[in-house]
């Protein structure tokens, strides 16, 4: 067998290089076209959906609008808190790379009197990605509005920082009521958090307290807004859903503007409080707190300046009908209602009163130094002679002052449908004492509870509620500010006293006002009934009270007067205040209707001349 000739050989070496090479190619092409494709598969259908949202993002953007608040009336229908048109700024997250972001804080800071690190911190909790606006600043004046016009282009360009309307809070009298009404204020963090899956956004507002917190669901409407395709520059260019947002309920309250001015000008600048309730219902018809503030001021960001006076005030914030203090010989009410409902007194008994007794080792004086000779619980409560309670309680025991104390709503919140209202007061006892002073309870304790001193202690409200059970014949009643609130008008708990209990607490407390501590109020618009308290002297002045109702026969209305660390005489220093507000109140009610008419219809003229349409913010161009 012959061999191939050497040539031969070569030229087959040559073709399988040559076919090896192609299939090389080949197969590098394939894996290529493998790779892209695989590649498409992946973008386009495992991450198709992710990306197409990111292209949305990119051209899609939101205008969310905030709800215009729903009114807040007096009980007249009167305006107290409404809406008008302001200016807010907001950024669009996207509209930068998130390191070009901090060139427009730099420049914008200066202009809404913040700091760019605010300013960043804002957009950081928003998200860079965010298709949402975030509003960085509410209330802006014309001339920060006429700055960023200006400034634009430094800023990066209208499509990252836009001015934009929409409607703020606006409280007709200022001050007046501004405890009652409270104020709204942008979210804080921990709110955010909380209330961002009910729709909330950075940068919306919210009640803070009073009117505004308790009824903020009622109050904040419904959001709506604008999802729109814009292009390259922010421009709008097709809406692709419009929602209209729904505004909020108007309230009605059982206020009364009138009789609210009228208490405000009685207490004057004294620090304390004045509060005015129907006995029959529980309807608040003035509350007072002093010193306030004017929720106006937080319509937009608060000026460090501003914030100081507020912080130089003695505790603005504060409704002091809420809060607690030692009710004085206001209490004697419960001691007397304790006594005779407890089976140990008939309400005839008389003592003898004194300078001082000693019990059980401690020696308990009479405020006047001197007492007051022989008293039946009828004069005893016209003069508030102590010793007579002290006889008493010494008698009786504690039992039965704490017992009706609780039945009277003390040491329990009120129920009032303010969300301010969190400090229940305390009605001490055995356990309470053992466990927080560490010794047993003893005889002193009730002798010095008969008379509201010691460890109790009660708010401004829950006297007016105490003092309302002697006015409607032994009824609790729960406090409330809105007027359609059927469950608290309707709320009315039978303590189930005795008719004569009743008489003699009434006899005496207007006893106070014929021939007792309070003689001086005698005589006005219509009789009244009413009764002072002292507290002990705290260093720096103590705390005065006085409560009255009238007139005797049917009482209408209550009103408590508290003044802190005012030092004097509740009878003599806060007794005054109660009665100019009921012969307020008597005076309003007497007055010709067409004179009442006229005033409304003034008043209204008065509202269209001053209140400006609030129109619906145009979208950003």
């Amino acid at each position: 067998m012959q061999s191939s000739p050497p040539r031969d050989r070569a030229t087959s070496r040559k073709v399988g290089r040559a076919k090896q090479s192609i299939f090389l190619m080949l197969f590098c092409a394939a894996a290529i076209l493998g790779a892209l494709g695989s590649r498409l598969v992946y973008l386009q259908v495992l991450e198709g959906s992710q990306n197409r949202s990111r292209a949305d993002n990119n051209r899609i953007r939101v205008i969310a609008r905030m709800p215009e608040r729903g009114k807040i009336l007096d009980r007249k229908g009167r305006l107290l808190a409404g809406s008008r048109l302001t200016h807010s700024v907001f950024l669009w997250p996207m509209a930068h790379k998130k390191e070009d972001w901090p060139k427009v804080f730099e420049k914008l800071a200066p202009i809404l009197k913040t700091t760019p690190q605010e300013l960043e911190q804002t957009l950081d909790k928003a998200g860079y990605d965010s298709v949402q606006r975030v509003k960085v600043s509410r209330g802006v004046s014309p001339a920060q509005i006429t700055a960023i016009a200006e400034n634009i282009t430094d800023l990066g360009g209208a499509q990252g920082v836009q001015v934009d309307g929409e409607t703020t809070r606006e409280y007709r009298y200022g001050d007046l009521a501004a405890h009652v009404l409270g104020y709204t204020g942008e979210l804080t963090d921990e709110q955010y958090e909380k209330l961002k899956s009910k729709g909330y956004r950075l940068g919306d507002v919210i009640g803070k307290m009073g009117i505004e917190a308790s009824y903020e669901e009622q109050l904040r409407g419904e959001g709506g807004g604008q999802q729109m395709v814009v292009d390259a520059s922010g421009n709008p260019v097709q809406i692709l859903k419009d929602k209209p947002s729904r505004t909020g309920k108007d309230l009605t309250l059982t206020l009364d503007l009138d009789l609210q001015k009228a208490a405000t000008d009685a207490l004057g600048g004294i620090t304390g409080s004045i509060v005015a309730i129907d006995p029959n219902n529980g309807a608040i018809l003035a509350m007072v707190s002093n010193p306030g503030f004017d929720p106006n001021i937080f319509a937009k960001r608060l000026s460090p300046d501003v914030w100081d006076r507020l912080q130089a005030l003695n505790d603005p914030f504060l409704n002091r009908n809420l809060q607690t203090f030692p009710p004085a010989s206001t209490f004697k009410i419960i001691t007397t209602a304790a006594a005779i409902e407890s089976g140990n007194f008939t309400g005839d008994e008389v003592y003898q009163t004194y300078p001082s007794l000693t019990i059980g080792g401690t020696t308990f004086g009479e405020w006047n130094h001197a007492g007051f000779g022989p008293l039946g619980f009828q004069g005893a409560m016209a003069h508030s002679s102590d010793t007579f309670f002290y006889q008493v309680a010494q008698k009786m025991g504690g039992d039965p002052i704490i017992d009706w104390s609780r039945r009277f709503g003390l040491g329990s919140l009120t129920g009032i449908d303010l969300i301010d209202e969190v400090d229940p007061g305390l009605v001490p006892d055995a356990a309470w004492k053992l466990k927080n002073e560490k010794i047993e309870w003893s005889i002193g304790d009730a002798v010095n509870m008969s008379i509201g001193q010691g460890a109790l202690l009660t708010s401004p409200l829950q006297v007016a509620v105490m003092f309302a059970v002697s006015a409607n014949g032994g009824y609790r009643v729960k406090p409330h500010l809105l007027k359609d609130n059927e469950e608290s008008r309707n709320w009315r708990e039978d303590l189930k006293m005795k008719p004569t209990t009743i008489a003699i607490i009434n006899e005496g407390l207007r006893g106070v006002i014929e021939y007792g501590t309070a003689e001086a109020l005698n005589g006005g618009a219509v009789p009244i009934a009413g009764k002072s308290g002292t507290s002990e002297d705290l260093g720096d002045g103590s705390n005065t009270w006085f409560g009255a109702f009238g007139p005797v026969k049917k009482p209408e209305i209550v009103v408590v007067a508290f003044g802190e660390r005012t030092g004097g005489g509740g009878g003599s220093l806060m007794g005054p205040k109660v009665k100019q507000v009921i012969d307020a109140y008597f005076a309003l009610k007497n007055a010709p209707k067409d004179a009442l008419d006229k005033k409304l219809r003034e008043e209204k003229k008065l509202k269209e001349s001053q209140t400006t349409e609030v129109e619906t913010p145009a979208s950003p161009q």
